[in-house]
């Protein structure tokens, strides 16, 4: 067996207000779920945007939790790439630096498709890129 997909993607936020203001005012995402001060989750085309604050995820739950999930996290920058088509990519440089948003690298990859990065107010690394990079 081989999983067919990724369901959900999880990044590390210091400050939960404002990546969820940025993951909704700038990148248009739909919030589903949140918990003030533990995570705020979005969705995005089939999958899920998980966005955790690292002090509270990597606390075990506690034992009558109703949701045993394990303890998780990470610290530091962390990436995520969006998928997005040649005219959207320039479409989202636009938008981004419309709003301040510095394009830290914007390229064409040797096997074909182009990338953009910037970051989140947390510091990750977010790109946007047409599938082609990975052949697909």
């Amino acid at each position: 067996m081989t999983p067919y997909g990724i369901l959900e993607t999880a990044l590390y936020v210091d400050d939960l207000d404002e990546a969820e203001a940025f993951y909704t005012e700038v990148m248009g995402l739909e919030r589903i779920a949140k918990v003030e001060g533990r995570h705020v989750f979005f969705r995005c085309g089939d999958g899920v945007l998980l966005l955790f604050d690292p002090d509270k995820t990597v606390q075990p739950p506690a034992p009558d939790a109703r949701l045993p999930v394990p303890p998780h996290g990470t610290r530091g920058a962390g990436h995520l790439c969006f998928r997005g088509t040649e005219d959207e990519i320039e479409q989202w440089k636009t938008r981004l630096e419309g709003r301040g948003i510095v394009i830290e690298a914007d390229f064409e990859w040797p096997q074909g498709g182009r990338s953009i990065y910037f970051r989140d107010p947390a510091g990750n690394s977010i790109e946007i890129a047409n599938p082609k990079i990975w052949g697909l």
